[in-house]
């Protein structure tokens, strides 16, 4: 301790420092524990409580899932919580039963990767890790209900996440009725012949495994063979939604590739048109809106059949139907199922040698180039590639529209997941199929009439016409013609033809595919199915619930070169025997038999897919959710139609992966009558990042920031110059800064304030630790004006304040009032800044009545030293549920406003007037000013304009 600082702290030993904020932050913690201040009591239940506050109107406000990563928080992970704390204790102090609590997302990728490299089993790591970060969290007066905190490894927990599976594995999308259904009412369907088989064959004629076949093609989960992102390298498959732009994992950066492998999957594309529809109700932000509408991808267009001799058909969809007539050669995704169906033995006669690709029989070539086609992702086939690879199959299809014989090539640039895996190619209207048409020497049409000077022969064109703006030429056969129709006109026209002709109709078509639920990890929720020897899936029936994760001594996947495609899978789960082979009574009749469970694990997603649910009602071990208690916190009602949570508040990256799968599930489990809200979050809020500086040496490679200086402009570690960039915060990027150490040297309510305070709570901005001191001087000022800091006395009178402070006091209170309602922490701030800082120089002790007024203003921003200086004050309540001040309408406005007159353009008069008077009133006013009527001498006016009370504008005759 320096002699300077010794001497202060002799002078004034009640002065706030850090060492009291220490003090003062651990005992109301302590106390806000002890007493339950922040607990939310429930309509009924286990945590009901004073029905007093439960009947106030209530607020549930919530934060996304933290992950509990072993680096702990740095100061960048608190904002959120922060914002959405001080949200919260404002509108307890505005008459709300506010629920406010946190849980950790704890199953997932990070845990079992740690697991694999230390030998440390994953629950032990992140439950140390979870204890850590409440520590972390506690620190920073966070008032959260603690009743309902858990974490999704909980398997009191995890028991009902599994049971929501089962609900949707026992569900099918009606789609007459336009909701989710229980299965057994399909079953009764199929029984009673109100809903024939595929095959026309009676239920009863079915086999077992016939049934679970034909089921599997309705339930909302199923499990299916179809194309997958591989990723070796992790040794599990992922999500479309969980591979970068670059075809990579999203965890890791590995290579992803294409395999088709037996996985689980959720029917969420049944959704789509509600997913779409409802996000008009949401009060979200519009980036996220449009994310989540381009990612569902809704368009409308037409399928269309093109027979194929030897194998039936290839239905394509198709936005441009009215182009049909120019589709001279048709595409298959390398994986498409049709693919070995219309392969013939041999080349047909006259087959181009560019369509071989120099291979002796359409099947070798086929199977060569999927393999090609195989190491690449979907990004890199969608790519703009300047050379076009495809092979031909040998196979012609017949173009309905002309009766021409069209190839048929397989190439990587259509996908599977995109439409129905083929297209017809008009290649001289469509940038990719002209550049493939070219390559492979294959012949275009005109059949848009081009609005420049090119001409109708694409042969003479350098590149492909496309225009919703123009004729149709070039497409009529013996029963329609479009020639001369506009391409709105045109598409109906043919649309009409090719249902009247069973080869096609308008149908709506998405980008969205089904959610890929299956990882190949033990770290996850473990499925509640078990197949018996027939391989038929069979659900457990809810008294086996939970099903516990097992102990095993190997938590790894196989994992695999990050570049071999044709590796497969292995699940640490499938190494456990014991607990893979059981014999069970299901309850079904059947008796005890022989099963085997699924060793593949849920996504780390499923987790949250629910968790707003179980904070309503956390200990509940009978069913989901008390019905009247989520009604209570999520039901529908005056502007939230579809129900939802009040405020939520995350980042902005889970737009198309956690926010969609939780609307997902909220819409089944309402349609299945478990809940009443159809979307779970009604108010989405992104919060901004804090970034920081990150510095790197000569070979790139980041240094710590604390060990840089600055010099001249330039920064040096080591006596090295080094490069500064603002980026994230991280420990990898060794920029990180703890919320710990800012507690540490100034307190938690500082770094409270210094967060709020750094610009708009949706705007990134950079963290600098110089500026925190500004904000601890604010509270050193705020405890100041209340406490003698050499007694330690509280200093405030009890007489009435000037007019001058009121004044000022009120106007902050409106001010922060809105500020705080609007999230607009910043500025409620400033203006909490703004009116300490005119006490301070007003002088004299305070008045009682503004002290109080002032600690209230701050409390939801800095409680603790709020708590402090309350109960210094006198009050025996705590602050949080005190009501927070209200403005007095007659002191925020000021006493008066200056009135400019104008004359031509030119001020000719400021007249100091009431900020309440009438347009008349101020005409009248100006025209009888002095200065006003010696600029006119006696001039006539035209016209007065008058725009109270700022502006008068006159105009002479």
């Amino acid at each position: 301790m320096s002699e300077t600082n010794s001497a202060a702290e002799t002078a004034a030993p009640h002065r706030y420092t850090a060492a009291m904020a220490a003090d003062i932050e651990a005992r109301w913690q302590d106390f806000w524990d002890a007493e339950g201040t922040y607990e939310a009591p429930n309509p009924t239940g286990d945590l009901a409580g004073d029905p007093e506050l439960a009947a106030r109107p209530k607020k549930f406000i919530m934060d996304m899932f933290p992950y509990p990563s072993g680096a702990g928080l740095h100061v960048g992970h608190p904002l959120g919580y922060i914002a959405t704390d001080v949200y919260a204790r404002h509108q307890r102090m505005t008459g709300h039963n506010v629920l406010h609590t946190l849980g950790f997302d704890a199953f997932g990728l990070p845990a079992e990767q740690y697991a694999v490299q230390t030998g440390t089993h994953p629950r032990v790591s992140t439950e140390a890790n979870m204890e850590n970060m409440k520590v972390q969290l506690r620190r920073l007066g966070l008032g959260h209900d603690n009743r309902r905190s858990f974490a999704t490894i909980d398997s009191e927990y995890y028991k009902w996440t599994q049971w929501i599976f089962l609900q949707i594995f026992n569900s099918w999308y009606d789609s007459e009725a336009d909701r989710a259904r229980p299965i057994a009412e399909l079953v009764e369907q199929f029984e009673n012949g109100t809903r024939a088989t595929p095959d026309g064959r009676e239920w009863g004629g079915l086999s077992a495994a016939e049934r679970a076949d034909l089921l599997s093609e309705y339930r909302l989960a199923y499990a299916s063979d179809a194309p997958v992102n591989w990723s070796p390298g992790l040794g599990t498959v992922l999500a479309n939604e969980e591979v970068t732009a670059d075809g990579r994992s999203e965890r890791g950066n590995f290579p992803v590739f294409k395999a088709k492998l037996r996985q689980w999957n959720m029917r969420i594309t049944a959704y789509a048109d509600r997913l779409l529809n409802d996000l008009d109700g949401l009060d979200w932000p519009e980036a996220i809106k449009l994310q989540q509408r381009n990612w569902i991808g809704r368009s409308e267009g037409a399928r269309v059949e093109f027979p194929v001799d030897t194998a039936g058909g290839i239905t394509v969809f198709t936005t441009r139907q009215d182009t049909l007539f120019g589709a001279t050669y048709m595409v298959l995704a390398p994986e498409h199922d049709m693919v070995e169906r219309i392969i013939p033995a041999a080349w047909p006669e006259g087959t181009h040698p560019v369509w071989t690709g120099g291979h002796a029989s359409p099947a070798e070539a086929v199977t060569a180039y999927r393999k090609q086609a195989a190491a690449k992702s979907d990004v890199e086939r969608q790519a703009e590639a300047k050379d076009k690879t495809g092979v031909f199959t040998g196979a012609y299809a017949t173009n309905p529209v002309s009766g021409e014989k069209v190839p048929v090539f397989i190439a990587d640039y259509v996908l599977m997941g995109y439409g129905t895996g083929a297209i017809m190619a008009v290649p001289a209207h469509d940038a990719r199929d002209f550049a493939f048409a070219r390559a492979f020497e294959l012949p275009m049409r005109c059949v848009v009439q081009p609005s420049d000077d090119r001409g109708t022969d694409p042969a003479t064109w350098d590149d492909a016409f496309s225009s919703y703006d123009a004729k149709l030429v070039n497409s009529a056969n013996d029963e329609i013609s479009l020639d001369g129709l506009g391409v709105v006109e045109a598409k109906a026209r043919i649309t009409e033809w090719l249902k009247e002709h069973g080869v096609g109709e308008g149908t709506v078509n998405f980008r969205l595919r089904d959610w890929l639920f299956s990882r190949q990890r033990y770290w996850g929720e473990p499925f509640p199915i078990v197949y018996d020897e027939d391989g038929i899936a069979h659900p457990l029936p809810e008294s086996m619930l939970p099903l516990e994760l097992p102990e095993v001594e190997d938590y790894s996947p196989r994992t695999f070169d990050p570049e071999d495609a044709t590796a497969q899978p292995e699940t640490p789960l499938s190494r456990n025997a014991d607990w893979v082979n059981v014999t069970l009574d299901l309850g079904d009749g059947a008796g005890p038999r022989k099963y085997r469970r699924e060793t593949n694990t849920m996504p780390n997603w499923a987790g949250s897919c629910w968790y707003e649910l179980r904070y309503l009602d956390p200990n509940n071990d009978r069913q989901l959710v008390d019905p009247s208690i989520e009604q209570y916190w999520m039901g529908p009602r005056e502007g939230q139609p579809t129900g939802g949570v009040d405020l939520y508040v995350g980042g902005a990256e889970h737009a198309v992966l956690h926010l969609l799968y939780a609307r997902f599930w909220s819409k089944v489990l309402h349609d299945l009558g478990h809940i009443s809200s159809a979307e779970p979050f009604h108010k989405l809020y992104n919060q901004g990042m804090i970034q920081a500086f990150v510095y790197r040496d000569s070979r790139g490679i980041a240094v710590p920031a604390a060990e840089v200086e600055e010099r001249d402009g330039a920064f040096y570690h080591a006596g090295e110059k080094v490069s500064r960039v603002l980026g994230k915060m991280g420990k990898s990027l060794k920029n990180a800064v703890t919320p710990d150490e800012i507690c540490a040297e100034y307190g938690a309510d500082t770094l409270r304030l210094y967060e709020m305070a750094m610009g708009p709570l949706d705007v990134s901005r950079p963290w600098d630790t110089r500026a925190v001191v500004g904000q601890y001087r604010l509270l050193q000022r705020l405890w100041r004006n209340v406490v003698d800091e050499a007694t330690g006395e509280v200093t405030v009178v009890d007489t009435e304040p000037d007019e001058d402070t009121l004044r000022a006091l009120h106007k902050a209170i409106d001010g922060v009032g809105q500020d705080m309602a609007g999230m607009r922490f910043n500025t409620a701030i400033a203006k909490v800044t703004e009116l300490n800082n005119h006490l301070t120089k007003a002088g004299g002790p305070l008045s009682r009545s503004v002290a109080e007024r002032l600690v209230l203003l701050i409390a939801p921003l800095a409680p603790h030293i709020a708590e402090e200086l309350w109960r210094r004050l006198g009050h025996a309540d705590s602050v949080v549920h005190q009501d927070f001040p209200v403005a007095d309408p007659a002191y925020v406005v000021d006493e008066t406003v200056t009135c400019v007159v104008q004359i031509k353009g030119k001020v000719r008069a400021r007249l100091e007037i009431s900020p309440a008077i009438t347009d008349e009133e101020l005409e009248a006013l100006a025209l009888a000013d002095e200065a006003v009527v010696a600029a006119l001498g006696g001039a006539g006016i035209r016209k007065v304009i008058v725009r109270a009370p700022k502006l008068v504008n006159i105009v002479p005759a």
